[in-house]
């Protein structure tokens, strides 16, 4: 036994198995250190899903349209969980769909979606894999523009003309079947809330097919102006006052003015022709003498609005005998008349003077409705007046007013020195001679517009 624990293979066997077991030790404390220093050799495999990633497409913009490619889609990572979440975080990968030979066809076809500018050491999955697409030939083809508005918001007793467009045609860009699809091109006038005064707004445009199914087509420009004139019939009728109430004892009324004489009602034209005057009842019952009123105007239930609220009344009295006001006549018996009596009486009467000629009182009469006619447009314009007709009150002779209609009357405004825009421009007016006239305004309201060149 000594013999062979003193040999050299003896020693050999035990440094060998020594060696052995170092090794062992040495390599297990080192991989214990790397695991709890997060260093182990073996990566940790992970998945992340990324939603919602955009997708390009490349093709011939210029004479194709590509259209059934969905915006995004979802893509899932497998991988490193380092590089999962730097790819997660940066997003500097790109999912794309490539149409971009020029020999492609048209019509429908299925595409897969490809990735790019992902690390290598990641393996990915899109979600859609595919897409079904249609190429078509790209078409711009010129169209006209119709407004439109909701009519029940007009409120009542008003009236809307057709509603103006600028510019009245647009270019529309998209597939050659969705172009051959258009049977509508709309801009849709948004009124929120009731219509009672003229509206100038911007309006989206938009492409619809027979069914009024929105098409996918770009349009440019892609709104318009559009103007849409509001009014409401007008009449101009007199005021009546109406006496109401008692007079007081030694008081008598003589007469009752009003201030203003006229005043218009606005509304619809069927309620405006059963009214003829407006009654404003005045109380005479509380009147000591001469006396000046403010009334109120009662407006008709009919009338949608009046152009004043309040009159002015003037009172002129007079005062008198209350026995004198109250006493019966006395009826005295006739005599029989002799003929000395009456030829007293022819001597006695003597000849009444005669009555000097008074000047002729001055009186008004109104006209309503009067068209106002612009002059002076230049051919590259349009004018549109904000109320193309008024009224106008005449003052002169009763005889001269009554020979005086309509046709007598003109009224214009001069636009040949207006620049593109809105302006307030005098009113220029032409009566027959002898006769003044007022105007509830002196001015009116113009647009000038820019009128679209011919292509």
């Amino acid at each position: 036994m000594d013999k062979f624990t003193n040999s050299a293979w003896f020693m050999r066997i035990v440094a060998f198995a020594l060696a052995a077991l170092l090794f062992i030790s040495i390599n297990f404390e080192m991989e214990s250190d790397k695991k709890s220093l997060g260093l182990s050799t073996a990566p940790e495999i992970s998945t992340e899903t990324i939603e919602n990633v955009p997708v390009e497409v490349y093709y011939d913009r210029e004479n194709l349209v590509v259209s059934g490619v969905p915006e995004t889609v979802d893509v899932t990572l497998k991988g490193a969980k380092s590089l999962l979440i730097n790819a997660k975080n940066q997003r500097d990968f790109k999912v794309y769909v490539d149409l971009s030979d020029p020999a492609i066809s048209m019509g429908d076809r299925t595409v897969t979606f490809k990735i790019s500018d992902l690390n290598e050491k990641l393996v990915a999955t899109i979600d859609p894999e595919y897409a079904e697409v249609n190429v078509q030939e790209r078409v711009t083809k010129e169209f006209s523009v119709e407004a439109e508005y909701n009519s029940s918001l007009l409120e009542e007793g008003y009236t809307a003309g057709q509603p103006t467009v600028s510019p009245k045609t647009v270019k529309i860009t998209g597939a050659k079947d969705a172009i051959e699809q258009i049977s509508y091109v709309k801009a849709n006038l948004e009124i929120s809330k009731g219509l009672n005064e003229t509206v100038n707004s911007k309006a989206t445009v938009k492409a619809l097919d027979r069914d009024l199914n929105k098409l996918d087509v770009t349009i440019e420009p892609s709104s318009v102006a559009v103007s849409l004139k509001v009014s409401i019939p007008s009449k101009t009728v007199s005021i009546a006052p109406k006496q109401t109430g008692k007079a007081k004892d030694g008081i008598r009324i003589t007469s009752i003015s009003v201030d203003p004489k006229e005043v218009t009602l606005f509304g619809s034209e069927t309620s405006l022709e059963k009214i003829d005057e407006i009654n404003l009842a005045v109380n005479i019952s509380k009147i000591d003498g001469d006396t000046e009123l403010e009334l109120d105007l009662n407006k008709p239930d009919s009338v949608q609005k009046m152009s004043l609220g309040k009159a002015q009344v003037k009172i002129r009295t007079e005062k008198v005998d209350v026995d004198e006001e109250n006493a019966e006549p006395v009826v005295e018996e006739e005599e029989p008349e002799t003929e000395q009596k009456q030829e007293e009486q022819v001597v006695e009467e003597k000849p009444e003077p005669e009555e000097e000629d008074e000047p002729a009182a001055i009186e008004s009469k109104t006209f309503s409705n009067i068209q106002i006619v612009p002059v002076g447009i230049r051919d590259d314009q349009d004018a549109e007046l904000e109320s193309d007709v008024t009224s106008i009150t005449l003052l002169g002779e009763a005889d001269d007013l009554k020979k005086i209609t309509k046709d007598d009357i003109n009224l214009t405004v001069d636009v040949s020195n207006l620049d593109e825009g809105t302006h307030d421009v005098d009113l220029a007016v032409t009566v027959p001679e002898g006769v003044e006239w007022e105007l509830d305004s002196k001015t009116v309201s113009v647009t000038i517009t820019q009128k679209d060149e011919e292509t």
